[in-house]
C-alpha cells in the first residue's frame, strides 16, 4: 500500500488479532499509532514490533475515566487524533441457556458500551478540532444472529445501530464515520471459538487472515467508505437473510453439518500444527 499523509491513530484491542495487524500496517505506512489495550504486555510487544511510530497505552474501554485519560495522553503526545478505531471485543461462547448471565453482561458491556463510551469521548474533541474519523470494527453478526454467541451478535446489532445513528446526527459536522464487518478471522478469539462445539456453524467456511482484514480497514479509512463487508460479495446475502427469520434458519441448517466437519478437521490440524487460513467464501461472522 502507498504511504499517505501521516495521521495519528488510536486503535483499541490492538494487543493481538485484527487490532495488532492494523496497528502494524498503519505504522508501516508512516502514521503515528497508539496501541491501546487492557493487556499491557501484549500492547507493548506489538508497539515494539510496529517500530518507532507506535506507542502502547493501557485502556479498559469500559471505563469512561480511562478513555478520557487516554485521549488526554494522545493529545499531549501528538497534539491531535485523526482516527479512532474501535476494535476491542470479547467473546463468551456457548448456547445462550448455558452461558452465565454475568458473561452475557460482560459481552454487552465490552462490545457495545465500550465502543459507545469511546465514541462519545472522542466526538466532542473531533468537533473542537474540526476533523476526525470514527471507525467501528463490527461484525457480520450485526445482521445475522449467530448460534453459540447470541449476546455477541446482540451487542454487534446494537453497535451498528448506534454507529449509524450518531453518524446521521453528525452528518453536518467535521467527523467521518466508517463501519466494517469482517467475516471469520484468524485471531485468538477464533481459536477460543474453536474449542466450543456450539460454534460449529462458525467454521462452515474458511477464514481470512488478520492482515487481510487490516488492509481492508486502512483502505476504507483512506477512502472514507461508510460501510464495508469482508468479503464484499457477502454483503447482499447477509442483509437479505438477516431480516428474514425463515431464511436465517435455512442458512443455519444448510451449514451446520459442514461446520462440524470443518471444526473437527481444524482441531486435527491444530493438533499437528498445520492450521491455515484463506479468504472466507461462506461464513457470515
Amino acid at each position: 500500500m502507498k504511504k499517505d499523509k501521516s495521521k495519528v491513530y488510536l486503535i483499541t484491542g490492538a494487543a493481538s488479532g485484527i487490532g495488532a495487524a492494523t496497528a502494524k500496517l498503519a505504522a508501516s505506512l508512516g502514521n503515528k499509532v497508539v496501541i491501546a489495550d487492557i493487556n499491557d504486555s501484549g500492547a507493548k510487544a506489538v508497539a515494539a514490533a510496529a517500530g518507532a511510530n507506535a506507542v502502547a497505552l493501557h485502556l479498559d474501554i469500559c471505563s469512561r475515566d480511562q478513555w478520557e485519560a487516554t485521549l488526554d495522553e494522545v493529545w499531549k503526545r501528538f497534539g491531535r487524533l485523526d482516527v479512532l478505531v474501535n476494535n476491542a471485543a470479547v467473546v463468551h461462547t456457548g448456547y445462550a441457556r448455558d452461558v452465565a448471565l454475568s458473561k452475557h453482561e460482560h459481552t454487552l458491556a465490552t462490545n457495545f458500551m465500550g465502543p459507545l463510551i469511546g465514541m462519545l469521548a472522542a466526538l466532542p474533541r473531533f468537533r473542537k478540532q474540526g476533523s476526525g474519523h470514527l471507525v467501528t470494527i463490527c461484525s457480520m453478526t450485526a445482521y445475522l444472529p449467530f448460534p453459540g454467541i447470541a449476546s455477541y451478535a446482540a451487542a454487534k446489532h446494537a453497535l451498528r445501530a448506534f454507529h449509524h445513528a450518531v453518524a446521521v446526527e453528525e452528518r453536518g459536522g467535521p467527523t467521518h464515520f466508517t463501519i466494517l464487518h469482517p467475516t471469520s478471522t484468524e485471531t485468538p478469539m477464533l481459536d477460543k471459538e474453536a474449542e466450543d462445539d456450539a460454534m460449529s456453524l462458525a467454521f462452515a467456511g474458511q477464514s481470512m487472515t488478520a492482515e487481510q482484514v487490516a488492509e481492508t480497514i486502512i483502505k476504507a479509512i483512506k477512502s472514507k467508505t461508510v460501510e464495508v463487508f469482508m468479503p464484499p460479495e457477502r454483503g447482499k446475502l447477509v442483509r437479505k437473510v438477516g431480516v428474514n427469520p425463515r431464511s436465517l434458519r435455512k442458512l443455519v441448517e444448510r451449514n451446520e453439518i459442514a461446520g462440524r466437519e470443518r471444526l473437527v478437521a481444524r482441531r486435527a490440524a491444530l493438533a499437528t500444527g498445520q492450521k491455515t487460513a484463506a479468504p472466507d467464501t461462506s461464513r457470515p461472522t
